[in-house]
């Protein structure tokens, strides 16, 4: 038999030399310059800093600008009662001052103090009260106004207001406390060193509770019912309904108040200048800072109380967003 040979097929061939002649021109194209596109995050991220320019800048204004100029002012020796005012460099010595000052040392236990017992009783009860007027009864929305009026009122108002109650003559706390007989004699809470800063942590207590309160209640009220309810078809105790569900979802809002009211109780002034006056055992830092500036005229020196108050207020903060565990986008 003869050998048989295969010719190789014309379609064969042809997609052969079709796919050299694709494969040499692909080798000729140039690349296509990539588009630069902006992802849907990346163009919000960018429209969420142009809306907040305007107030980052009147922050910059209000704020930061006047936090340079006390820290420079503070490496000077200025004062007011002189004119025209001739500043001194004398760098770091008015913190060296500051530090070494026991009046200074007495006004920052005095206002740790006060802050510490004020925003934890405040807390406390706020948190009662919110618990409270979160709940449904009758006459909810009336306790709910009632709570606010002691907020309410002006500070410079109920202090005074407060000062007349605690007198010890005429006041009506040593009247009803007489009447109770719990105490047989009238105490001049006002005067004496054991009282005063008790009194006025009750004052600012009374006033400063309704705030707590209005605070947490509104966390409370951004707690889904939905999670009470399945909590308790699995047998869940209202306490173990606090633990595991009010307490961890109020922490956001919990943060909040203590940022507020520790800002607020260390910068107290008024109360503490309107009930006791500039006492040593009642004396604040910002009274203290008051005194450097306004009374004895030291620029310099009190621009450095007011450094240092801000630190305190800085390093308060920080342990409270350390300690409750907030994460701070």
């Amino acid at each position: 038999m003869g050998g048989i040979r295969f010719q190789p097929s014309s379609d064969l061939t042809g997609s052969r030399a079709q796919r050299e002649v694709a494969v040499q021109q692909s080798t000729d194209i140039k690349p296509v310059p990539r588009v630069r596109r902006f992802s849907l995050a990346a163009w919000r991220a960018r429209t969420a800093w142009l809306f907040l320019a305007p107030s980052l800048l009147i922050l910059v204004l209000v704020a930061a600008y006047p936090l340079f100029r006390t820290f420079q002012l503070s490496l000077f020796d200025v004062s007011i009662l002189k004119f025209p005012l001739q500043p001194t460099w004398v760098g770091f010595d008015n913190y060296v001052a500051l530090f070494t000052d026991p009046r200074w040392w007495r006004s920052v236990w005095n206002t740790v103090n006060f802050t510490f017992f004020s925003v934890f009783f405040e807390t406390v009860l706020g948190l009662i009260i919110a618990l409270i007027v979160h709940s449904e009864f009758r006459g909810r929305g009336l306790v709910r106004t009632a709570m606010l009026v002691p907020w309410a009122i002006p500070g410079v108002v109920s202090s005074q207001m407060w000062r007349w109650m605690f007198n010890d003559v005429y006041g009506v706390i040593n009247d009803l406390l007489m009447k109770l007989r719990i105490i047989t004699a009238p105490v001049a809470w006002l005067a004496e060193p054991a009282f005063v800063m008790p009194a006025i942590i009750a004052i600012d207590v009374w006033k400063t509770t309704p705030f707590m309160a209005l605070i947490l209640l509104a966390g409370l009220q951004g707690i889904p019912k939905e999670l009470y309810e399945a909590a308790r078809v699995d047998g869940a105790s209202p306490v173990q309904q606090f633990w595991r569900i009010t307490w961890p979802l109020l922490r956001p809002s919990l943060l909040v108040a203590l940022i507020f009211r520790t800002l607020d109780a260390l910068r107290v002034f008024d109360m503490i200048y309107i009930v006791a006056g500039s006492q040593v055992e009642t004396i604040s830092m910002s009274i203290y800072a008051r005194q450097q500036l306004i009374s004895f005229g030291s620029l310099g020196y009190g621009s450095a109380v007011a450094t240092g108050i801000f630190l305190i207020l800085a390093m308060y903060i920080t342990a409270y967003l350390v300690a409750l565990k907030v994460e701070v986008k």
